[in-house]
């Protein structure tokens, strides 16, 4: 009878003379990297195919007759490895020759030089001389797009670019024309291209073919100092690292990989900051004066508001309270309590783009049911209902066909339209909104058959939709995790802190009657109106004619109808904690700081001050600890947090005791190029040709 070997558990090999024990089928290149053995590379790149194109890797092994690629040699039983022997070194010597052969040294004026991978690896193993004395091949720098643009001479044909258009993002923009000493990169539009605009491919390249216009020839990365925060635009919670010189953001990448979202950043998180110095910032407090907005001082506007305030208590009158999903969870908390302890009003509101209140309640003696991040790269199985994610969450998609690449995950598309995860979904169907859960019956069988399913569901989940989901998830007789999808980068945020008059932070019940966004609007007898950092008279009108307080950035539709307007931070200028979508806790930093304005938290804390009230310290670090005190869920390891990590908060487990408002849930179904207000001020995310992009319209 045959009998089988088990495979070993353990490879034992020697690298530069030490033994060295490691997983069956480690790439050497990997192993390398464990041990702080460094092998340059150009073309390898962790979590993208294998490619071998630059040969910068190459090492010696016992028994071969020639040096191997170590980004696609596996380490065997007994291998004997050389990766810095005279040969190899010799190797790389003149591999760097080859690729200068037509580079320009232009170091001094490349926008990649301090940061340039080949530049590096020159410093270390170049010759001093070139044997070659020919006229290098030039093509000249062109345009891509708005905000890529492609040096030809610079490329060294590494198609790190390729690959993550192509495998990371499912876009297909980036390919290879031509071939020997003529092949460049060239975009899918023969000389423009059509894609997210991330500037993903800018990022990758080990040098400085591809490059971002809007940072070209400005500054050096040693010139900038580097601050790392949360991105201001939707709710997935990408960390972007702010390159500032002089008081200006000059870029944002992510390239430590130190956030949820290692190194991804869409459009809005790389380029869409510009709207931070934007022209039209408001920098003073303005008051309307003989029917007019005139610029006043802070002393002046605060005074005039906190008198109208007091007047209008005092006299039992109404208050209206605006929040947002924008502002911080400190600057949601301290508004709240302003509201309900300061006014004595529980007429408290903000846009809520998501069921979240519903699906807490819905999971109540439930544990482990509410979705992370790291999960959608992990989880088996997926499930997309009524959302375009890389539209309206990429970073949320980016993980999910991560995930596929790598392990092969069983994704289920239930949407309106055609969405990315069609391309390597086991199953896709097309279910107008609200009809998502009679079409998933058809289903039941196959998610049943799956080890375990993550549930992520839009706009069109909501109220008694969601316990019904969750009853289907439930009956499935499988472990489920559910995600409940919101817009802006503190949407969830706005949630937890009690931003609504049902609900107290931390989910539990007010108890006490209060109107909401639209029966603020529509009520006559309104005597104050006061929105921090929200719009929402874009589209909308007052019934009655209330006194009108306005904080925010710009000169919006609701500003500009204010009686008093507050120049405020944005999320670029000023500390403070936002969740994301999937209630991770992370922080804000003050990357710069524009005249004339204050934080939103600043503005609370003086206009308190100024009414005679005493609502607590408005720094928001003390309010942080406020928070951790008595919201349930925050009171999170403040180590993550101080280290630039995200930390998890946990909802009550436990009932949510208030009545559902489904009719109040609306997502604004921004795109990659839109972000509510944020876009109109974006010179960049306006300048696209693909803005203002489309849901359900793959590119």
């Amino acid at each position: 009878m045959a009998t089988t070997t088990a495979p070993p558990s353990v490879i034992n090999a020697k690298l530069n003379g030490q033994d060295i024990q490691t997983k069956p089928g480690t790439l050497l290149i990997n192993l390398t990297k464990e041990l702080g053995i460094e092998v340059p590379a150009f073309c390898y790149y962790e979590g993208f195919s294998l490619q071998a194109a630059c040969r910068m890797c190459l090492v010696q092994v016992n028994n071969s007759p020639k040096l191997l690629p170590g980004c696609t040699t596996i380490v065997t039983e007994g291998m004997v490895i050389e990766t810095e022997s005279p040969l190899v070194v010799e190797a790389r010597k003149s591999m760097l020759e080859f690729l200068l052969v037509n580079h320009p040294l232009d170091c001094p004026v490349c926008d990649k030089g301090g940061e340039c991978e080949l530049q590096d690896m020159v410093f270390k193993y170049g010759a001093g001389e070139s044997r070659f004395v020919d006229i290098k091949h030039h093509e000249p720098e062109r345009p891509f797009s708005p905000v890529v643009y492609y040096d030809p001479a610079r490329c060294i044909l590494c198609y790190r670019c390729v690959r993550v258009c192509d495998e990371g993002y499912g876009v297909n923009a980036l390919g290879v024309v031509n071939r020997g000493v003529l092949s460049e990169i060239a975009p899918n539009l023969g000389d423009q291209l059509n894609c997210d605009e991330c500037g993903a491919c800018i990022d990758i390249c080990p040098v400085g073919a591809l490059t971002s216009h809007t940072y070209r020839y400005k500054t050096r990365p040693w010139e900038m100092k580097h601050v790392g925060t949360t991105c201001a635009h939707c709710s997935n919670g990408c960390k972007t690292t702010l390159g500032v010189r002089n008081d200006e953001i000059m870029r944002a990448n992510n390239r430590d990989a130190s956030g949820l979202n290692e190194e991804f950043l869409c459009i809005k998180g790389r380029f869409g900051f510009d709207f931070n110095h934007h022209a039209e910032r408001l920098q003073s407090p303005l008051m309307r004066v003989d029917g007019e907005l005139q610029p006043v001082s802070w002393s002046k506007a605060l005074a005039a508001v906190a008198s109208k305030f007091n007047a209008v208590k005092s006299a039992g009158g109404k208050f209206g309270v605006v929040g947002s999903n924008h502002t911080s969870n400190e600057e949601n908390y301290y508004l709240q309590k302003f509201a309900r302890q300061g006014l004595g009003t529980n007429h408290l509101d903000h846009a809520r783009t998501g069921d979240v209140v519903t699906l807490v309640d819905a999971l109540s003696g439930k544990n482990g049911k509410l979705a992370v991040m790291a999960d959608l790269y992990q989880t088996k199985a997926a499930l997309v209902i009524g959302s375009d994610l890389a539209q309206q969450h990429p970073l949320l998609a980016y993980e999910l066909r991560r995930n596929f690449r790598h392990h092969q995950a069983r994704v289920y598309a239930m949407t309106p339209g055609p969405v990315r995860e069609d391309s390597y979904a086991v199953a896709k169907a097309r279910v107008p909104f609200g009809e998502e859960l009679a079409a998933l019956e058809s289903w039941r069988e196959a998610l049943a058959k799956e080890p375990e399913l993550l549930i992520l569901f839009g706009d069109s989940i909501k109220g008694d939709a969601v316990r019904r989901l969750v009853d289907f998830g439930e009956s499935l007789g499988i472990p489920v995790k559910y995600v409940a999808l919101v817009d802006y980068a503190n949407s969830r945020g706005a949630i937890d802190m009690g931003l609504v008059p049902e609900l107290l932070p931390g989910y539990a019940a007010s108890g006490q009657p209060g109107m909401t966004l639209p029966e603020m609007l529509a009520d006559p007898k309104l005597d104050v109106l006061w929105v921090v950092g929200a719009d929402p008279l874009a589209g909308a009108k007052l019934a009655g004619k209330p006194f009108v307080v306005v904080q925010d950035l710009f000169l919006t539709a609701t500003a500009a109808a204010a009686d008093v307007v507050f120049p405020a931070a944005s999320a670029y200028e000023k500390k403070g904690t936002v969740t994301n979508v999937t209630g991770e806790l992370q922080r804000l930093n003050a990357a710069v700081k524009t005249m004339g304005t204050k934080p939103d938290l600043e503005i609370l804390g003086l206009l308190g001050k100024e009414m005679g009230l005493d609502l607590g310290i408005w720094i928001a670090d003390a309010v942080l600890e406020e928070i951790r005190r008595n919201v349930r869920g925050y009171n999170v390891t403040m180590p993550i947090l101080a280290s630039g990590g995200a930390a998890l908060t946990s909802p009550v487990n436990g009932r949510v005791n208030v009545a559902s408002r489904p009719e109040l849930i609306r997502s604004a179904g921004d795109t990659l190029f839109t972000s509510g207000t944020l876009t109109k001020y974006s010179q960049v995310l306006n300048s696209v040709p693909e803005r203002p992009g489309q849901l359900y319209k793959p590119v």
